[in-house]
């Protein structure tokens, strides 16, 4: 015993562990996998099914409503989802979300009437939102909570890929006469995430120790109306921007690819910098950015402008996404801030360009970009007092 005593202080003390906990395993980068799986069906989709009906004879208005149909189907998975989870766990929403996605797209292969595209269009609805809440609460909870944010943007680079190359291959390959193709594609990667679901955890939510959410449900709210009116903003960039005759021919698409490039690196860069620095620090700024690229679109016809706008709007965008994410982990469990994210950002998605369409009817489109940066404004008040309660 003695001996033990002596020898002891003799050997070397173990280094105090500086490195950080790993970012990427297999479970993580298997969802990240299975929301890019689901993002690319969805997504090439989205404009080629109007596509498809309209050249079947089908008005703008029926066309229309297979987009009006997604929507509501994802919007109501969504709003459902935490219950599904809690009850079956994330493995069976994820599977489920899947078969829902994946699996009725086939049945548009042959050319069907505006009837089955609805109902193809309302159910996939379904599935993507079932896939988005599971895979977005499936990556919180496997992220190590000090570097929760900068994984909460990688998934947004993973979620960003898609919308910058699904839609605009999904409406090539369909207008060279290719659509069966492009919905065969979109059918498999629909289906693609039931690969991964082995590998994943399949149990319930579940507390955690030591870093569980805090309360309040009410500063949980106020988050997700600070991101549904940034996205209000996104919507209406995507459906009008295209639309507008002030722009010289081809800066519409160059400023879509512009916006969703910034808000892709700005969304990752926001998760490094608010691990270390607070997420809450980057609401205000991102705010008024965003606001101050729509302002720039009251110059339509300058195309110098109307890049800087957008570049300007998302990089504003992709910090509030990813902000908006983190700092609701800090209120609510995984599977209920995945949820309320995810509704917020496709309710007003698809508010936005209603309201939108409504005003320009009479004011045009400058002005309605213009008026569009005032909505984004009026999420500074909430943003001055997330940050007051927080730092």
């Amino acid at each position: 015993m003695s001996t033990f005593t002596q020898a002891a202080p003799s050997a070397p003390a173990p280094a105090p562990a500086t490195s950080r906990p790993r970012l990427v395993g297999r479970p993580l980068a298997l969802t990240f996998l299975a929301e890019f799986a689901s993002l690319t069906s969805f997504l090439l989709l989205v404009s080629v099914l109007p596509m498809l009906a309209a050249a079947d004879g089908a008005d703008s208005a029926a066309a229309g409503l297979i987009t009006g149909a997604l929507l509501g189907g994802t919007v109501i998975a969504e709003a459902a989802a935490t219950v599904a989870i809690r009850r079956f766990g994330y493995r069976a929403a994820l599977a489920a979300g899947a078969l829902l996605l994946g699996a009725p797209t086939l049945a548009l292969l042959p050319r069907e009437p505006l009837a089955i595209m609805l109902a193809v269009s309302f159910v996939r609805g379904l599935g993507f939102g079932l896939c988005g809440v599971a895979a977005g609460g499936l990556t919180a909870l496997l992220l190590p909570p000090e570097r929760r944010g900068e994984g909460l943007g990688l998934l947004g680079i993973v979620s960003g890929v898609p919308a910058i190359v699904a839609l605009p291959a999904g409406v090539w390959l369909a207008g060279h006469h290719q659509a069966t193709v492009v919905v065969a594609v979109a059918a498999v990667a629909g289906l693609a995430p039931l690969a991964a679901l082995r590998w994943l955890p399949g149990g319930r939510p579940r507390p955690r120790a030591g870093n569980g959410p805090v309360p309040g449900g009410g500063g949980a709210i106020r988050l997700a109306l600070i991101f549904a009116v940034c996205t209000v903003a996104a919507g209406v960039i995507d459906s009008f921007l295209p639309l507008a005759r002030e722009l010289p021919g081809g800066v519409a698409s160059a400023a879509l690819l512009v916006e969703a490039i910034t808000a892709t690196i700005s969304r990752w860069q926001a998760g490094r910098r608010g691990d270390r620095y607070g997420h809450v620090r980057l609401l205000i700024p991102a705010v008024v950015a965003a606001a101050a690229g729509l302002a720039a679109m009251i110059w339509l016809a300058s195309p110098a402008a109307v890049l800087a706008g957008m570049a300007l709007f998302g990089a504003g965008f992709g910090v509030v996404e990813n902000s908006t994410f983190a700092l609701l982990l800090e209120r609510l469990p995984e599977a209920k801030a995945s949820a309320l994210w995810n509704l917020a950002y496709d309710a007003g998605y698809g508010v936005g360009p209603v309201a939108f369409g409504l005003f320009t009817a009479h004011a045009g489109y400058p002005a309605g970009f213009a008026l569009t940066g005032v909505v984004v404004l009026a999420a500074l008040p909430a943003a001055l007092r997330e940050r007051r309660e927080r730092v």
